[in-house]
């Protein structure tokens, strides 16, 4: 393979249009009730093909609004973000609008594979975040990413590039599936035995004060300690293998470990009450609450997915440590916890390997696209 030297070309002449979405107005129910048409926000533009929304808009909405519809393999990029969404990628699935922080570009197929801009756009995004103007927000403008230009080859090479690396992510994304596959049939088995209360020998179990016969309702402050994370800026991070987990999950690495795993993450500010868990150490920064590796459980853990935490600061999102506290805990038999987490334990080391995979997918994957978008290998 002969080394091929890309041209620079911008966005704006390789797509059929470079817009944004927009907002429909919050005050007119008429827009949002019933709404069947996915609308995005920047937050979920997760690196890869999007299948739906959170929220969704009416068709009034589309008509009588600044909001949009985009067609599928629409690559849309977030624009503000204060650091932590901006640049995120996207690629629609389906038909979809967005808000006014998202820029839609829809490639001209004659010219470019959309997917290899979705790619393009991931190997300049150092030069995109050079380009970000400061003020009460960090953010872009359509006007910049139009005249942004970006490694451009043939066509015929672009889909090979596309092809290439989208071998990765469609491995990675099937492994994510099967992820969320095992998680819920976790869940599921969770909801059969301790809401539902249809566990092994339930038959013969008589219920006494609305719990089974030797089963006990705690305050969560009885049983556990919610720990506050350490802050960690992201400046401070040194490259390695440790999660750092904010409310929104896993948002970084670092090289030293401030909370011995397998443990519990309960998001404090932000995305308040979200729960994850950690198979090996990591380091909670200062959004979340964790619980120590000694007093934390699978069961614990799918146990506070059902606690459905609510925020109890109306001016930033919070959970409150007392409030969180006052939650009751299902404390069931010694033998049935023994049986459930046996059973779902080999569900979590699958999930381990799994995400093992990806990780090493992703490296793989990381190190190839600079090689194929500079011209340094071509397919």
């Amino acid at each position: 393979m002969s080394p091929a030297a890309p041209v620079r070309v911008p966005i704006e002449s390789l797509c059929e249009a470079v817009t944004s979405g927009g907002t429909p107005s919050r005050a007119d129910p008429s827009f949002w009730e019933d709404g069947v048409i996915p609308w995005l926000k920047t937050g979920e533009l997760k690196d890869w093909y999007i299948d739906d929304a959170e929220e969704k808009i009416t068709a009034k909405a589309l008509a009588q609004s600044s909001a949009k519809v985009f067609p599928p393999n629409t690559v849309l990029m977030a624009m503000y973000g204060d650091g932590k969404t901006i640049t995120s990628l996207g690629i629609l699935r389906n038909e979809a609008s967005t808000n006014q922080a998202c820029c839609a570009m829809i490639a001209d197929p004659q010219k470019t594979n959309f997917l290899y801009l979705f790619y393009a756009l991931k190997y300049h995004r150092h030069e995109l975040l050079k380009l970000v103007v400061a003020g009460a927000q960090r953010n872009l403008s359509g006007g910049i990413i139009k005249k942004f230009a970006i490694n451009w080859f043939s066509l015929p090479t672009q889909n090979r590039i596309a092809e290439k690396l989208r071998a990765y992510d469609d491995l990675i994304e099937n492994n994510r599936r099967r992820m969320a596959l095992l998680e819920e049939s976790a869940r599921l088995l969770y909801n059969e035995w301790f809401v539902r209360l249809h566990f092994p020998g339930h038959e013969h179990t008589p219920i006494v004060d609305g719990v089974p016969q030797g089963w006990q309702r705690k305050a969560l402050g009885q049983c556990i300690t919610l720990n506050y994370g350490k802050a960690l800026k992201a400046e401070d991070r040194v490259d390695g293998d440790v999660p750092v987990y904010g409310s929104s999950g896993i948002v970084g690495s670092h090289d030293k470990p401030l909370v011995k795993g397998p443990a519990i993450v309960l998001g404090r500010k932000g995305n308040v009450g979200s729960v994850y868990w950690s198979s090996k150490s990591f380091h909670p920064i200062d959004t979340v609450y964790f619980v120590n590796a000694e007093s934390s459980s699978l069961y614990l853990y799918y146990a506070l997915k059902q606690m459905h935490f609510i925020s109890t600061d109306v001016a930033v999102p919070g959970l409150n440590r007392d409030f969180a506290y006052s939650r009751l805990l299902l404390l069931p038999a010694s033998t049935i916890l023994r049986s459930f987490v046996e059973t779902v334990t080999p569900i979590h080391a699958q999930l381990d390997k799994l995400d093992e995979m990806n990780q090493k997918l992703r490296a793989a994957r990381d190190l190839l696209l600079p090689r194929l978008m500079s011209g340094e290998l071509i397919a």
